[in-house]
């Protein structure tokens, strides 16, 4: 049974998000996951900006892996459902699915995120605040 999503992002596919064919560009699939991520976390009350600017700490993307099962067209709607799939000790991993306007999967997507001291960039735990809102 799927995981009940911890956050739904809307959106529309735009044009420069399209190749020559007219479909989403298989990149930007990556694109929207880390915008339904970037607004995950500022609905969550930690901006990936204030992040940058004024934690002590990052959380670089050291891995993802997409897949794209049906195409999209510019103009068209899409939902984006952001789950957690793991919390460790200083990492955790994101699953997004993609879904269209007749709420068929048209893609997925995954993103393993580790947690750095901003200066040394050495792992460190999970801040508590970033776990707090994963779980």
């Amino acid at each position: 049974m799927p995981k009940k999503p911890l956050f739904s992002y809307q959106t529309r596919i735009r044009f420069h998000e399209t190749d020559s064919a007219g479909r989403l560009f298989f990149a930007h699939q990556l694109k929207l996951a880390h915008d339904a991520y970037e607004a995950f976390l500022e609905a969550s009350g930690l901006p990936l900006a204030v992040i940058v600017r004024e934690k002590p700490y990052d959380l670089p993307i050291v891995h993802t892996e997409s897949d794209y099962l049906a195409p999209l067209f510019a103009g068209d709607p899409i939902r984006i459902d952001l789950t957690v799939d793991r919390i460790g000790r200083s990492s955790f991993v994101l699953s997004y699915e993609l879904y269209d306007r007749h709420q068929q999967n048209v893609g997925r997507a995954q993103t393993v995120h580790v947690s750095v001291d901003s200066v040394t960039g050495k792992k460190i735990p999970l801040p508590d605040e970033v776990r707090r809102i994963l779980e």
